[in-house]
């Protein structure tokens, strides 16, 4: 854990609060929540994961597999169509 994250922790447990951070609730859609595409791949290329919890790094893993298996989809739909169309429609020249 990064030292900003345990003194994060630690100033928590002094003042009697839960390690979790709820205010971050309260400030828009977590990254569990969020649906994939493009906004989701921008919030984690843009997260600092040095300054996650571990709760917090374990959401955003979840939510980066959830993008993973998103566009491997788009991907697999994209060779099938690729894969059915008629030989005479602008195939590509190798």
């Amino acid at each position: 854990m990064s030292p900003g994250v345990v003194d994060f922790l630690f100033r928590r447990l002094v003042a009697g609060e839960p390690a979790a951070d709820l205010q971050w609730h309260r400030e828009g859609t977590a990254l569990s929540a969020q649906t994939p595409g493009a906004e989701l791949a921008r919030r984690l290329s843009e997260t600092d994961l040095d300054a996650l919890t571990p709760t917090e790094l374990f959401h955003y893993v979840r939510a980066a597999q959830r993008l993973a298996a998103w566009a491997e989809g788009l991907r697999e739909e994209a060779v099938g169509r690729y894969c059915t169309e008629p030989s005479g429609e602008d195939a590509p020249s190798a």
